[in-house]
């Protein structure tokens, strides 16, 4: 079975996922940075994938390097002289190989054929979106199912004398108006 390496288009995200896209049109691109890669540091978590985001540095003077300490993936900011579909369809050809599958995830039409004819895949930022979504909800639902097991392990079964008491308990409470 391969190894899959997820290569991120990060302006291509932000173009397309609506949280982001607004954070992005109120003057919050570095918000925007910030917001995507801390959704796909969590999806990489629990999906066990290999990530490379990608930012176009081409047109974005003075860009930060404060991120690549704070998540645990691979960043890269394009040379100001290189856009981030050339440095991408680039790297797919590179990572591409009998024991790895790149996946690129972008929803640029153009960079689309280039990464098929490198024979990576290529995931579309809505579908991406949908699937880091649907990762957060599957992980919140097991914690509480976690959680609540872990309370009834811990809690057992009341004695017959914690439930009289309780009862008592309540119907004071019943009776002062509570």
């Amino acid at each position: 079975m391969k190894e899959e390496l997820l290569i991120v288009d990060a302006y291509n995200m932000i173009g397309n996922w609506p949280h982001l896209t607004k954070l992005k049109l109120a003057d919050r691109l570095e918000d925007a940075r910030d917001e995507l890669l801390s959704e796909l540091a969590e999806y990489k978590k629990y999906q066990d994938v290999n990530m490379i985001v990608v930012f176009d540095a081409m047109y974005v003077p003075g860009n930060s390097k404060s991120f690549i300490n704070k998540y645990d993936m691979e960043i890269v900011w394009t040379s100001k002289d290189q856009t981030a579909d050339s440095y991408i369809e680039a790297l797919a050809r590179k990572k591409q190989d009998r024991f790895t599958q790149v996946i690129v995830a972008t929803s640029d039409q153009a960079e689309q054929w280039t990464i098929f004819a490198a024979g990576a895949l290529r995931i579309p930022a809505r579908e991406l979106l949908a699937d880091v979504q649907r990762t957060k909800k599957d992980v919140e639902i097991e914690a509480r199912k976690i959680t609540d097991q872990s309370l009834v392990a811990r809690r057992g079964k009341l004695k017959p004398e914690q439930l009289r008491a309780l009862e008592r308990l309540r119907d004071r409470l019943s009776n002062e108006g509570h």
